[in-house]
Parts: structure tokens; sequence; C-alpha cells
């Protein structure tokens, strides 16, 4: 689907580089799913993100109005079918937040290690907290 190019809400957060549409956990496995395929059907993204069809084409209404996927509709046979993929910038974007996630385990993970006693200190300071039964 195509839009204005202007991504309202969908544009990155200044802080972190987080993807604000895809904070929402729907989302992001969606994008997930659309990113891994060339293209694949409504059904295949609806089954493996455990969504009814309503809720998916919500989603995928809001994705496509910020240009992170496209939507073709069609037939096989008489049947009618729509199969979605992510576009180049919603690929890019989905990196991009995966990334800046990545960052903040990284960051927490290097400020935890920074400071080993903090264990320590988390355990006396239960220790202190626990009644005598002596």
């Amino acid at each position: 689907m195509s839009g204005t190019g202007q991504t309202g809400g969908a544009a990155s957060d200044a802080v972190g580089g987080l993807e604000q549409l895809l904070l929402d956990p729907t989302r992001l496995t969606i994008m997930s799913l659309v990113s891994a395929t060339t293209w694949c059907e409504f059904a295949f993204v609806r089954d493996h993100a455990h969504l009814r069809d309503s809720a998916l084409s919500k989603q995928l209404s809001t994705l496509g109005n910020a240009e992170l996927v496209e939507i073709r509709k069609g037939y096989v046979g008489k049947r009618p079918r729509t199969w979605v993929r992510a576009t180049a910038v919603g690929r890019e974007r989905l990196r991009a937040h995966l990334a800046a996630l990545q960052q903040i385990a990284d960051r927490a993970e290097q400020a935890a290690a920074a400071r080993p006693d903090a264990d320590a200190e988390a355990d006396a300071g239960a220790g202190a907290q626990q009644p005598h039964t002596g």
C-alpha cells in the first residue's frame, strides 16, 4: 500500500532509535514474520501471529499506512487471497528497531557486569530481612 510518504507515529523515537510503531508486540510479530519471506499469505501471518482476521487486517492497515508493508489481493482459482510483504523501508526500520533493542540489552548487561557487588548487596539485604528462627 502506498501513502503520502509520511509515517506519522511510525517515525523512530529520538531516544535510542526505537520504532514507535514496532513497540507493539503484535506489530513486531507481524513485521518479523513478513520480513522473513518474500510474500506470504494472510492466513500464514494470521495463524503464526495467533490473530483473528479482523485484528490482523487492522494491524496490516496500520503497517501499510506507515509504508512498512505492501499488501496485494488476488485470486487462486476462484478463491480470494491476500498476500503481504515487508517493504525495503519496513525491513530497514525493523532491523534498526531490533538493533536498538539489542543495544538496550547490551547496556543493561554491561551495567550489571560493571557492578558485580550488586548481587552480594541484594543477597545481604535479603538475609537481613529474614526472621531469626534460632
